[in-house]
């Protein structure tokens, strides 16, 4: 934690205490309802809230228990310390002790020895505390006391009255709970008595040597004390000091004769202590120090110090020798030092409005033994100031005396909203009572400091509030107006003002672009949630000018209503925002489109997601656009908030669901379910220096830190991550009522009346950072923007995610040569950083590998040529493989985590398997047998969940000519015994294209069913053979199961014809028995041979939940060209595939149907909108991972396949393929591989369209046309236009008969390919 605002202290007496107890310096302060309890500067041990609505009063330590006593209306309540010992101080509530009423309001509390509390109202009470609170003695007043004392040794009591010039001391008389008496007598003054304090404790140790300090009205410091024992007063008046005359200033100027001074004590035992330890600390370094030897003649006369101060710098120091001998000698009481610019931090604010101010020194803990003083500034604000003693006394006017600690301000009520400048280097936190205050980011010793700037307090509900120039300015929307205060100074003066009238209750305050940056007028808009608003020219005072609020505020110019606009809203909006700047003010980009950044943000209770943007024109209007409309699916949402870097964070409506929303795409990147305890209630935004977004969740106790990491389509894992968790229930028991970012990455987190200020730096060894892998180089924390840099920056490209991504695109050459490189550079890796590129040129890798002349390919494998004498291999080999895998569980690589390691090294071994087959298979191959085999590797190592290869690598086999290759392949790995199991997770059957070979592996896949136990069962194999149609096969199966208690029965039965209705109908009634028993494969077999074939598949697809069983079974049934296929294909698998958004799969089902148009379309287009009855699409389909960057390559090898492709392609709009090849794009750079995407919109081809845009709509244009490459081979698979003829016939239109025309020589040669 950077640092901690605990709350504004009460501005009365005794709203502060402090005391040295059990080891450490306590400090208790009155904040609102709330108790403040410090260790020191920057610890806060405890905060305490009362639910009852009366503010406290007063708060007492007791320096020898720890207790804490404090009062709330009518009650007192004790708090009684525990866990000190297991250092985890805090308090918990002993009793509460009722008051009576008669004695009104407490205005002092004092302890004294063995836990008695003294009370003070219009009465004087005397309480034991040692179990619960008992009443032992009272005496009513004439007039409330306004302060009461014990003395150190309880045996006297001073109070005094408010206004009152009498101090009245108390004698104890009698001791014991059931016997109490006081006597009194009274000290006389001749004004008003102000202050009150006890001398902290004796020289000698003596209990009887009670002196008393008052400080009058009359400008005079008196000291009493025991002169004479047998006089008739207790204490006699034994010095004075003037303190109005202690200070002269040199200077003449009548400003610094002001008569206000301050005075407080320096108990000569802490002077002595720190006096001591600063001669060692000068004898340690060995310099004579002629200001600490005068100090230190001074403390051998064992004084008291009296310190009086004034506002302008002076102070005075008076020593008090001998306090209470009978004769006081003049040199008694002695001035020492008279010092000059003595800084104290007493503002001239402190002065004009007359503030009190309290003083509360001690010794510090710390082996130098500094002294520290606590000034409590009654506007607000208490500062611990500490120095050493010496220098706090040194004569020289230039000498830096005391430093500031910290600085303890904040709220008197709890924080409800915080709202930052789009720089976030100023912020305003607001409570319910309509006050705020402006914090301003400052440069400190110790890092960023969070500094009070100014406040303000409103007399209407602040609704909405907008921070202008840096936060000098503040424009607050009220119900039915707006006004501008100027901040510049202590308190905020409003300065402008105007009504407004608007249908609907405005719902947002943001800022417009500035049409000129270099006019000081700036825009701001309310909307409400029939999308209508107005927009308000703010003219400000250029910087630097010295314009008085005062005279501001004669200006009537300075807010005018600039126009209104009502933005047609077909739905009324639940609620608009403004979009988080995170780290950016709003920019006119010049033209108001889609590029323009986002300024509000709007969202239905259906769940649609709208973000606007806007221009402000010359002539007085603006001008809104939609720059994208999101369906989320999420009803009646609860919060939601976007940022400038589109990305939005939307809550559901239990409040325990989080959806993270790319609004460029409309993609969804992140989900998450909570428990039902952790309800979301803030959402913040921030961005690093590079545009990285980072997302704060605030829950009531704690704040979750999510940030962007690059996205993963392999392994389908998360675009965002957890980076950080802050738990405030330690520090306080109240909820987070809001949050914000600070432009350097500190998050401030309001909660009751305190603002909490986390660093930015994160410990390495937090857990979640561990989790994550991210490099620390040894150092105990990291920069939160260096983390988000590492999770979702540029990859190198030896990362096995770079590398993957290069295969699917068919860079094997850039691949071969990145691992030849990686392990050349492995050999001599001593530790160092490796660079990114491997030394390899940038441009290779966005180099068309057609481009590259083939006398250069084999040249490109040697770039580490001259550094040694051995030949590499020109591809990577099994032995290059082994070797660089061995170097890679030796080293750390840079940039890569251990498990990342662990994932190059199997893509390694994977590529070296694949190039050992590359000259007998083409690249779909390739891609297949290396994702598979990669598949195979993790399972087998225990880190894939998936149990099946995915849709895409069953697109590549699909789409490959060496599928006989890949059969051989995949059987070998199973040993030749593949089992259905098998088969399944290769997708096998899915991807053969050839139906005899299909049917042959199926017959293989039967036979090792069969064999796969040693009893050889039958059944296993009832399936299979039955759906080859293999019945007899079958049956000698049976023959030899002698073993199997049915082999009589079911022998009998396969002996029969099923082709004849008796045993279909028996048939069926056995796969209806069969069904009831839950054996649903041998009732799928039965259904089999009935020949009812839909019901077998459906009860694979259903019952079995294995559609790729029920397709396999179709195919090998029917054929391709079935009619069950086509129904599973249809009434399964595409709507599947639209509410899953697997396009992979609705590729691969239209292709099947024969619709290879419509598989071109769904590679870019979402499923579910090229279905006539499509089904609402999942939250699955929103994700990104429904659109992986791999498409777009299948798309340009699809595109020119054949003349349907074609049509298919041409069916898209140039606008949607530019679109679907930007956002490839814009995955590419999410996902780390932005030299990818730079090959990708730098090599990309556009299909031609046609320059005749005038034909008739049925007219079709020659989709051969439109390909800008020729390739050498386009199949012409469009339907015969004689089958149209026929198709026309059969509907009761005959063909219309046509003239011939002789064909064109240029059409034949097309139909040709040429």
């Amino acid at each position: 934690m950077r640092a901690v605002l605990p709350g504004k202290p009460k501005a009365s007496l005794q709203a502060v205490c402090t005391a040295q107890w059990s080891g450490k310096r306590l400090i208790v302060y009155i904040s609102g309802n709330a108790l403040v309890i410090l260790g020191g500067p920057h610890q806060l041990l405890q905060t305490i809230y009362h639910d009852d609505t009366q503010l406290l009063a007063s708060v007492a330590i007791d320096k020898e228990t720890g207790k804490i006593a404090t009062c709330a209306g009518e009650n007192i309540l004790i708090y009684r310390p525990y866990g000190q010992n297991e250092d985890v101080l805090k308090w918990s509530l002993q009793f509460t002790s009722p008051i009576d009423l008669e004695d009104g309001t407490v205005s002092a509390l004092s302890w004294g020895t063995s836990e008695e509390l003294l009370v003070g109202s219009s009465a004087l009470c005397l309480y034991q505390t040692n179990e619960e609170g008992t009443l032992i003695w009272r005496r009513k007043l004439s007039s409330p006391v306004a302060s009461a004392l014990f003395s150190p040794d309880s045996t006297l009591i001073a109070s005094t009255a408010k206004y009152d010039r009498l101090v009245k001391l108390w004698r104890r008389l009698s001791y014991g709970s059931d016997d109490v008496r006081f006597d009194f007598s009274y000290l006389s003054h001749p004004s008003t008595v102000t202050s009150l304090q006890w001398r902290a404790s004796s020289p000698n140790n003596q209990s009887s040597d009670d002196v008393l300090y008052t400080v009058c009205a009359d400008n005079k410091v008196r000291v009493w004390a025991l002169k004479d024992p047998h006089a008739s007063q207790v204490l006699q008046l034994w010095a004075e000091i003037d303190i109005q005359a202690s200070i002269q200033p040199r200077n003449l100027d009548s400003r610094s004769q002001n008569s206000a001074r301050y005075v407080f004590f320096i108990d000569g035992k802490d002077f002595s202590s720190a006096l001591e330890a600063g001669s060692r600390a000068a004898i340690n370094a060995g310099k004579q120090n002629h200001a600490l030897e005068h100090l230190n003649e001074i403390a051998e006369r064992n004084p008291e110090i009296c310190v009086v101060l004034d506002d302008y710098g002076h102070m005075s120091a008076w020593g008090l020798e001998n306090i209470g001998s009978r004769a006081r000698a003049p040199s008694d009481v002695f001035n020492f030092a008279h010092v000059e610019n003595f800084n104290m931090l007493l503002t001239q604010t402190t002065v004009l409005r007359n503030e009190c101010v309290r003083f509360f020194g001690f010794c510090t803990e710390s082996p130098e033994m500094k002294y520290a003083v606590l000034v409590h500034h009654f506007d607000g604000r208490i500062v611990w100031l500490e120095g050493r003693i010496d220098e706090f006394f040194h004569p020289f006017p230039g000498k830096a005396r005391l430093h500031l600690k910290s600085l303890w301000t904040g709220h008197e009520g709890s924080v409800k909203k915080i709202v930052r400048t789009a720089s976030g280097t100023a912020l305003i936190s607001r409570t319910n009572d309509n006050e705020g205050i402006i914090w301003k980011q400052t440069p400190g010793k110790d890092g960023m400091a969070l500094s009070r700037s100014s406040f303000v307090d409103s007399p209407e509900h602040i609704h909405r509030t907008w921070l202008l120039s840096n936060g000098d300015f503040a424009v607050n929307l009220h119900h039915h107006s707006i006004s501008l205060w100027d901040t510049r100074g202590f308190e905020a003066k409003q300065i402008a003002w105007c009504g407004f009238k608007l249908e609907g209750k405005p719902l947002c305050l943001l800022e417009l672009p500035r049409p000129d940056p270099a006019v000081p007028k700036r825009y701001l808009a309310t909307m409400t949630s029939f999308l209508k608003g107005i927009v308000w020219e703010i003219r400000l005072p250029r910087e630097g000018s010295m314009q008085t609020p005062e005279a501001l505020a004669s200006d009537s110019s300075l807010i005018k209503e600039y126009s209104s606009f009502d933005l047609n809203a077909a739905k009324e909006v639940t609620f608009v925002i403004p979009v988080d700047p995170a780290g950016s003010a709003p920019i006119l980009a010049g033209f108001l489109d889609t590029f323009a950044q986002d300024l509000a943000l709007s969202y239905t209770q259906g769940g649609v997601l709208q973000t606007w943007t806007a221009k402000v024109e010359a002539e007085g209007s603006v001008d809104w656009l939609m720059t994208s409309n999101i369906e989320t699916g999420i009803d009646r949402p609860y919060l939601t908030s976007g940022s400038s870097t589109r990305k939005i964070a939307l809550v559901n409506s239990l409040r325990n669901g989080l959806t993270i929303w790319d609004s460029r795409s409309g993609q969804l990147e992140f989900e998450k379910g909570y428990s039902s305890q952790e309800v979301i209630q803030d959402l913040d935004w921030t961005s690093t220096p590079d545009l990285q977004s980072i997302l704060a969740v605030g829950f009531q106790h704690k704040v979750l830190v999510l940030a962007q990491i690059r996205y993963d389509y392999l392994d389908k894992g998360p675009a965002w991550a957890p980076i950080r968790e802050i738990y405030i229930r330690e520090s306080t028991p109240h909820a987070i009522g809001d949050s914000t970012w600070l432009g350097s990455g500190n998050l401030v987190i309001g909660a009751g009346t305190q603002l909490f200020v986390y660093d930015k730096l994160i410990t390495s060894s937090d857990e979640m950072i561990t989790d994550l892998s991210i490099p620390a180089h040894g150092h105990a924390s990291v920069d939160i923007f260096d983390v988000v840099r590492l999770l979702n920056g540029p990859l190198p490209v030896y990362h096995p995610q770079f590398l993957a991504q290069c295969i699917l695109s068919g860079k094997m050459l850039q691949v071969s040569k990145i691992v030849i490189s990686l392990n050349k550079t492995l050999k001599f890796f001593d530790g160092d950083n490796l660079d990114s590129l491997l030394s390899i040129p940038a441009v290779e890798f966005f180099t068309r590998d057609e481009d590259i002349p083939p006398a250069h390919r084999k040249q490109k494998h040697s770039a580490y040529a001259d550094f040694s004498d051995e030949e590499e291999p020109d591809s990577v080999t099994e032995e290059l493989a082994a070797t660089l895998n061995e170097n890679l569980a030796r080293y750390p690589v840079p940039y890569l985590s251990s498990q990342e390691q662990m994932h190059l090294a199997d893509l390694v071994e994977c590529v070296a398997t694949a190039e050992k087959h590359r000259r007998s298979m083409d690249t779909n191959a390739m891609r297949y047998l290396l994702f598979v085999r990669q598949h195979l590797i993790r399972k087998a190592q225990g880190r894939r969940k998936e149990v099946n290869i995915t849709w895409r690598e069953i697109a590549w086999a699909f789409h490959s000519g060496s599928q006989d290759i890949l059969v051989d392949l995949t059987s070998r790995h199973y040993q030749g015994r593949m089992l259905w199991e098998h088969a399944k997770e290769s997708g096998m059957f899915m991807w053969m294209t050839d139906i005899d070979a299909l049917r042959a592996q199926f017959e293989t896949i039967a036979r090792n069913e069969y064999t796969k136990t040693d009893e050889k069962n039958p059944i296993d194999c009832s399936l299979y053979y039955i759906a080859l149609k293999k019945k007899t096969v079958l049956l000698g199966l049976w023959r030899m199961a002698a073993w199997n208690r049915e082999q009589s029965s079911t022998q009998k039965f396969l002996s029969n014809n099923f082709q004849e209705h008796r045993w279909k109908t028996a048939a069926l009634k056995n796969a209806y028995a069969l069904l009831g028993k839950r054996r649903f494969e041998y009732a799928a077999a039965f259904f089999l041979l009935a020949g009812n074939l839909r019901d077998a598949v459906n009860i694979c697809a259903q019952q079995m939940q294995d559609l790729q069983l029920a397709i396999a079974i179709a195919r090998v049934y029917e054929g391709d060209k079935g009619l069950v296929l086509r129904e599973i294909l249809e009434d399964r698998v595409l709507p599947l595939a639209a509410f899953e958004g697997n396009r992979w799969l609705a590729m691969w089902a239209f292709w099947m149907l024969g619709r290879r148009d419509m598989a071109v379309r769904s590679l870019i287009t979402p499923v579910y909108t090229l279905l006539d009855t499509p089904e609402n699409p999942s939250q699955e389909a929103r994700s990104y991972l429904a659109t992986d960057p791999a498409l777009v390559v299948l798309y340009k090898q699809l595109r020119d396949n054949s003349l349907q492709t074609l049509k298919g392609a041409s069916e898209i709009s140039p606008r949607a393929e530019w679109e679907f090849v930007m956002q490839t794009a814009r995955l590419y750079d999410r996902m780390g591989c932005d030299l990818l995407a730079l090959d990708l919109v730098r090599n990309w081809d556009f299909l031609q369209q046609p320059k005749d845009t005038l034909k008739p709509m049925a007219e079709i244009p020659d989709p051969r046309k439109m390909l800008r490459r020729r390739s050498s081979l386009v199949v012409d698979d469009l339907p015969s236009p004689r089958l149209h003829a026929d198709k026309n016939s059969v509907a009761g239109k005959p063909p219309p008969t046509s003239a011939f025309q002789e064909p064109d020589a240029s059409s034949l040669l097309d139909s040709f390919g040429f």
